[in-house]
């Protein structure tokens, strides 16, 4: 009785320091792991570890690195009104943790739980580091609406492949949590940040030309980064009063492949924004529109296919590629680096394609609409090129074709069919000031087409597979049935996922 009335006084008075690890979730609403990492703790460093080495030699554009830094340099300016500071550490989490937890004497180590492959490897060699080192881990799950392990489980272990069946499954599980409080004073209590003078030297966010990027001629952003913008575009994005209204799909048109002042998915990507929270303030306002009424599923359609593709990926290392990738049709596709170039550069001919390429190049982003047009043409379309060299070039580049301002409206998408006088009076002859088609596409498509057919067929001998997403009949490969980068088809929601789509997860 002794002992255990003195162990429990000196754990009562253990100084507790605790280290919060930022990865995604840059935010300080919605952020249990670091709420709970707070509570009863002495001290509080907040970290992001960025690999220099990584900024260099990957395939991530300049675009979403300086998404990336505005975030950091926001979360940095929100924990400053709480009299803390951001701490960005140069190095792998792996040499970087055992160093923090001697020099900062850690007691607690906090971080939001990482569904990917990638991440769960990552994180077990951290957890295994800090339990040598006598540091308690807290994880807590606030990026997905869902814990994807227990849809997985109640699947029978394996992923579920239809969207028709996620649904059933997530109908049989607990509600979505409550976003966790807000990160305020009163959340910190006595809890402090050590800061040095020399912070900025020492942790500072650092800049792009730091970082080996050449900034010149670049473009302002178009998607400012952090928690403070994305919580404003989800004011105006549930302002928007004639959706409100009637909780209609948006209806489309060519305004709607800009970049929308309300548009949210890097903010959920890069966790500036958390979807637990866009979930209920969605719940929320169509109850109040609605008279209390229950919300469909169907209101929350693009979070629950982003859900929907997280639990595809969750136990699938290989979901970003083609070969050893259990859910993913195997293709022969074409190995032609020219035809890639012209498509990756926005040269194929076709203004509809080079203007997406080209509006992804100088802001980083385009309509998922847009994503799927120029993926099916560069494979099934068009090109019969594989996604994954097209996933390399959306990663990297992750109004925009003046050269044909002067065609008129209705030459725009096919402007060789022009006259040569309306050419001439535009100042555009093509061939010249803009490129040929670069194929037949009635004919490409056609071909393809077959190509498909014949795959199919082949696949189909295989048991279990009749399922697979059907090869379009309309011989211009627009029909409800195109296909994404990865080849599966989100036309019909009770398709097999025949591939994943790791472009536009958000």
């Amino acid at each position: 009785v002794v002992y255990s009335a003195v162990a429990r006084i000196t754990s009562a008075l253990m100084v507790v320091n605790t280290v919060h690890w930022f990865r995604k979730g840059l935010r300080l609403h919605d952020n249990p792991s670091l709420r709970d990492s707070i509570q009863g703790a002495h001290t509080v460093r907040c970290v992001y570890i960025l690999d220099p080495w990584f900024a260099g030699s990957s395939n991530v554009g300049i675009s979403r690195w300086r998404f990336l830094l505005q975030c950091l340099e926001d979360l940095d300016a929100s924990l400053r009104k709480l009299n803390s500071r951001l701490f960005v550490i140069r190095g792998q989490p792996t040499d970087v943790f055992p160093r923090l937890f001697k020099e900062w004497n850690i007691t607690r180590l906090s971080y939001e739980y990482d569904s990917e492959p990638f991440g769960k490897e990552r994180d077990a060699a951290i957890k295994k580091l800090a339990s040598e080192a006598g540091v308690e881990v807290i994880v807590r799950i606030s990026h997905t609406l869902y814990d994807l392990d227990r849809i997985i489980e109640l699947n029978g272990g394996q992923s579920p492949l239809t969207y028709k069946r996620f649904q059933t499954l997530i109908s049989r599980m607990e509600a979505v949590e409550t976003p966790a409080e807000t990160i305020t004073a009163e959340v910190m209590g006595p809890c402090t940040t050590p800061v040095s003078e020399d912070h900025d030297e020492k942790f500072g966010v650092p800049s792009l030309e730091e970082l080996g990027f050449d900034t010149e001629g670049l473009s302002s952003a178009v998607w400012p980064g952090g928690e403070t913008e994305a919580l404003t575009r989800l004011e105006r994005h549930l302002e928007r009063k004639a959706w409100v209204a009637n909780f209609e799909r948006p209806r489309m048109n060519a305004n709607s492949l800009l970049a929308s002042p309300t548009g949210l998915s890097p903010y959920l990507r890069f966790g500036c924004l958390s979807c637990r929270l866009f979930y209920f303030k969605l719940t929320d306002l169509y109850r109040k529109v609605k008279k209390n009424s229950s919300p469909p599923l169907s209101l929350y359609g693009q979070l629950l296919w982003r859900e929907f593709f997280y639990t595809a990926a969750t136990n699938n290392p290989r979901f970003d590629k083609m070969e050893g990738n259990p859910i993913c049709v195997q293709i022969p596709w074409d190995k032609n680096p020219e035809a890639l170039a012209k498509w990756a550069e926005g040269r194929t001919g076709f203004p509809w394609i080079d203007a997406i390429m080209t509006q992804l190049r100088q802001e980083g982003w385009i309509h998922h609409l847009a994503r799927h047009a120029v993926a099916c043409f560069l494979t099934r379309g068009d090109l019969w090129i594989s996604w994954e060299e097209g996933m390399k070039v959306f990663e990297e580049l992750l109004r925009y074709l003046p050269v044909l301002r002067g065609i008129p409206a209705k030459y725009i998408y096919d402007p060789w069919n022009a006259p040569d006088s309306v050419q001439k009076a535009a100042k555009c002859i093509i061939g010249v000031h803009y490129p040929k088609p670069m194929v037949h596409h009635a004919e490409a498509s056609r071909l393809n087409i077959e190509r498909m057919k014949q795959i199919y067929q082949q696949l189909s001998c295989y048991r279990g597979l009749g399922l697979l997403a059907m090869v379009p009949s309309n011989p211009n490969g627009n029909g409800e049935n195109s296909t994404t980068l990865k080849g599966f088809q989100t036309g019909d929601e009770t398709k097999e996922v025949t591939a994943p789509s790791g472009l536009h997860v958000l």
